[in-house]
């Protein structure tokens, strides 16, 4: 069974019972690792239970295929239903969870913990396709949703933010879920007992954190510095950073310039389109950006947008390498930037 989206959510929160196994996969892997935590939560309290929770991995089911089904079938010493993970599920392990849900033995929850897996992937296929499992997809937070999870971890903690430095937030954020929450908390703790988090609260505590690495890459591809981009993606990339996250990144960026640049055909001068955007280009990137709407007019910022969209939908469907597919898309953004200061 497919969970769509906007299903996922409530079916984490009261899974149905004919669901023997769950598959949790996607680019982003501090939502997919929060998610498997939370389904495990719902059967095991106590995720340090060693008596009702099991771990296995690839390597462990290659050696042993049938451990998979044993371990769904034991009983805890202690009582109470089990949960069985299995980590860093891929391919591979798409056997030994077929010959499981052929023939389910005893009532653990099998939660699987998968990467990136295309539409091809034959774990994938597996789960979507049974009744009596799930495929649970994890794509990074973005617009409303990352705004939604923002607010609800900054009400967590008695906290609400102006609208300019949500908006700020919402900017400099995404991509990883658990990263998300990390700089959230950074945040809590900075402000100290304060109830209101201001811009320069935002600002001061994840701008330079969160952001920088994302910002040098936006920022050089856009100004056609195709070797700084690419040494920045080749960073993100060894970090763990998903390449999804490194287009949205991307596209927030160009599509700052193209609302800039709309504004200046209006008439209005850089600085004013400038300071219209929410939120505002921080002071140290102001020169960048600016010479930016200079080298770029309207119609070829669209076009960039348009290369973006069109590179996350082949990370999402063609299977094809996606660090390739991102690596590629800089180096177009780069020469189409070179392209334009030469017009």
């Amino acid at each position: 069974m497919k969970i769509a989206g906007s299903r996922a959510e409530t079916f984490i929160g009261s899974p149905d019972a004919a669901m023997r196994a769950i598959l949790v996969y996607g680019p982003d892997s501090g939502l997919v690792r929060e998610r498997v935590e939370r389904l495990v939560r719902g059967v095991v309290p106590d995720l340090r239970d060693p008596f009702r929770i099991a771990e296995l991995t690839p390597a462990r089911l290659k050696e042993d295929p049938a451990r998979l089904a044993d371990e769904a079938a034991a009983m805890a010493l202690t009582g109470g239903r089990r949960a069985v993970i299995v980590r860093d599920g891929g391919d591979t392990v798409a056997e030994p969870v077929r010959a499981f849900l052929a023939d389910p033995k005893g009532d653990a929850l099998v939660v699987v913990e998968g990467g990136d897996l295309g539409p091809r992937s034959s774990l994938r296929k597996l789960f979507e396709g049974a009744d009596n499992a799930a495929a649970i997809a994890c794509y990074a937070d973005d617009g409303a949703s990352l705004a939604a999870v923002i607010q609800g971890e900054l009400r967590a903690n008695k906290l609400s933010a102006d609208p300019d430095a949500l908006a700020f937030l919402v900017d400099h954020l995404g991509g990883d879920r658990r990263l998300t929450r990390a700089e959230l908390g950074k945040l809590v703790l900075y402000m100290g007992g304060a109830d209101r988090v201001r811009l320069a609260d935002a600002v001061a505590c994840v701008g330079d954190s969160a952001a920088l690495s994302f910002d040098d890459l936006a920022l050089g591809a856009a100004d056609g510095d195709h070797a700084a981009a690419q040494r920045v993606l080749d960073r993100l990339l060894r970090e763990g950073t998903q390449p999804v996250a490194v287009l949205r990144a991307l596209s927030r960026h160009f599509q700052r310039l193209h609302l800039a640049a709309g504004a200046m055909a209006q008439g209005r001068s850089a600085e004013q389109a400038m300071a219209a955007l929410k939120p505002p280009v921080i002071f140290k990137a102001a020169d960048r950006f600016r010479r930016q709407l200079g080298r770029w007019s309207p119609d070829r910022l669209g076009r960039a947008l348009e290369l973006l969209l069109e590179a996350e939908g082949e990370c999402k469907t063609t299977g094809m390498p996606a660090a390739e597919i991102v690596s590629r898309a800089v180096m177009q953004l780069a020469r189409a930037a070179g392209r334009s200061g030469r017009r």
